[in-house]
């Protein structure tokens, strides 16, 4: 015996279907922009990390062109993290003795932009700073 669906059966595995995609792709697009802010947090850190290094060494903070001198995989020449979603950038006190590291995000053609986390920044005590499209602080989303 041969069974066949019927036109209602059909349109229930459709329906699924449908439900099952309006679900995931706003899900997929989530986990994706979680991990492109986790990368420009990674980015951050490793500016930190390499800051503080050159602190102890030289008793003052890096500007960019000393920072990718004395630590290459903290800030690349490209001045971009390492998949390229974020651009980055440090800047220090006339002093020397505050600095700011800054990682913005690329607009990628073809793609939505991240216009929750547009910005995220950290300065020399670790302070955590993100602002989104419109300049509202959305530091308790962004770094998670």
């Amino acid at each position: 015996m041969k069974s066949r669906l019927t036109a209602k059966e059909w349109l229930t595995a459709i329906v699924v279907l449908v439900v099952i995609a309006a679900v995931a792709v706003p899900m997929w697009r989530t986990h994706q922009l979680r991990v492109r802010r986790q990368e420009a947090s990674d980015a951050l850190r490793a500016v930190q990390s390499a800051q503080d290094d050159y602190f102890g060494k030289h008793a003052r903070y890096a500007d960019e062109g000393q920072l990718r001198a004395s630590a290459p995989q903290a800030l690349s020449d490209k001045k971009l993290s390492a998949r390229g979603y974020y651009q980055l950038s440090v800047s220090k006190s006339a002093d020397d003795l505050t600095y700011s590291a800054v990682a913005r995000v690329v607009p990628l053609e073809g793609e939505a932009t991240d216009t929750r986390c547009v910005e995220l920044r950290i300065d020399q005590n670790g302070r955590r700073f993100a602002v989104d499209a419109d300049g509202v602080d959305r530091s308790a989303d962004c770094w998670k």
